[in-house]
């Protein structure tokens, strides 16, 4: 009977803790619409910036506000229908009358800045009249409560090039395009800072705002990932600094604020980047990348793929430490073309994932996976399965597989 109740009690834990993981996953694979050139969607509106970072602020500080404005580059009225925040930690108003041909609107949010200090990165799903596909807009910036120097917050160093983060979010990247972004550096040394980058991989280009970077000053890292139809999901861009002309490993300085982690999530197994953090050379951006549906008719769309999975949690139960489980998932394919998936991704080298085999229209089909549960901290486990597929509805599907490990 205890085995029953410690069971029951799991079941309510995972499904709180898969709750809690689906908002952190959404934030993450979100399928705005693909953007254009300097910002631009559907050909009917542009967008003066689609990330706005605050960079470091103070819990003191208060609630920071951001505005983005939208112009109207269409031939016929455009509204902003509405705009969903993904956290209640932002309140957002936006323009509500039609705009014309010409004519800009705005979106301000007000991220409320009251939860203590952490890095944020929020979302605001915006619906306009046209494009059908929502945009997706970035909040994001480092709230602290204290002041700290320089050296504390850039904490990875690269002799004395600052980084937060080696391991940089890209965020999503359709195919046919590109995605840019930009990460703040800081030169901690005694005098200006020369550096480039070298061992780019393809389809990364890097730029930095001011080079050389004056004394205790910050620059923009600007990158830009280009979309390769050779590649899908979830991958890796790496770099290599060279400061002053020379390669160093980086080094870690403990931080002084640790990172608070919604509360659960540590029972999420996900595996580091070995390529990345304390005694490595390199730098690493990933961006996730799926198909670029903006330009089907509604006849394309009607005649897609629609995958439907019977259960989106595979349960394991409660397991030995070194069990190895197999999981699978039925997927009915209610679409009018077959069902495809490009890549299967697991934040946990410990799952091996089987070919999948397309499904026909009306047909099911199995995503077959193994867990090899050795190694594996005792307590819930959590594991993430991303789907990148043929589906216009269904670009990006999370699968979650669960259960205790003893």
């Amino acid at each position: 009977m205890a085995y029953i109740g410690n069971m029951s009690i799991m079941r309510r834990s995972v499904i709180s803790l898969i709750f809690t993981v689906i908002l952190t996953v959404l934030s993450q694979t979100l399928y705005g619409q693909g953007s254009g050139p300097d910002n631009t969607f559907g050909g009917v509106v542009k967008l003066d910036k689609i990330v706005h970072d605050f960079g470091d602020i103070l819990v003191s500080d208060g609630p920071v506000s951001a505005t983005f404005t939208a112009t109207n580059i269409g031939d016929k009225p455009l509204v902003i229908y509405n705009v969903v925040s993904s956290c209640g930690c932002t309140d957002v108003e936006w323009t509500k009358q039609p705009l014309k041909p010409g004519e800009k609107g705005t979106i301000k949010a007000t991220y409320k800045n009251d939860e203590g200090g952490y890095p944020f990165d929020k979302n605001l799903t915006v619906y306009f009249s046209e494009p059908k596909q929502p945009v997706i807009l970035r909040l994001r910036g480092e709230s602290h409560k204290k002041k700290l120097s320089l050296g504390e917050l850039y904490a990875i160093r690269f002799g004395n090039l600052g980084f937060k983060s080696v391991d940089i979010k890209a965020g999503n990247l359709s195919q046919g395009q590109s995605k840019s972004g930009e990460a703040l550096v800081a030169n901690l040394g005694s005098k200006p800072l020369n550096v480039k980058f070298e061992n780019v991989s393809e389809g990364l280009t890097l730029r930095l705002s001011q080079n050389p970077i004056p004394v205790g000053a910050t620059a923009k890292l600007v990158y830009t990932i280009k979309a390769d139809r050779s590649l899908w999901g979830k991958n890796y861009y790496y770099a290599t600094p060279i400061v002053d002309g020379r390669i160093y490993k980086a080094t870690v300085r403990p931080s002084s604020e640790p990172a608070v982690e919604a509360a659960g999530t540590e029972a999420v197994v996900a595996d580091p980047n070995p390529e990345l953090g304390s005694g490595k050379s390199r730098i690493g951006f990933y961006a996730i990348t799926k198909e670029d549906f903006s330009s089907l008719t509604k006849e394309q769309r009607d005649r897609a793929s629609v995958p439907v999975a019977s259960e989106s949690t595979f349960s394991f139960g409660k397991v030995k430490v070194g069990t190895k489980v197999k999981a699978s998932f039925e997927i009915a394919n209610k679409g009018k073309s077959s069902f495809k998936v490009y890549k299967v991704d697991s934040e946990s080298s410990r799952v091996k994932v089987f070919p999948f085999q397309d499904i026909a229209p009306g047909a099911k089909g199995k995503l077959e996976a193994e867990l090899d549960t050795t190694s594996l901290p005792k307590g819930e486990c959590l594991i993430i399965l991303t789907l990148t597929t043929n589906s216009p509805s269904r670009p990006i599907m999370n699968l979650f597989l669960t259960g205790w490990i003893d």
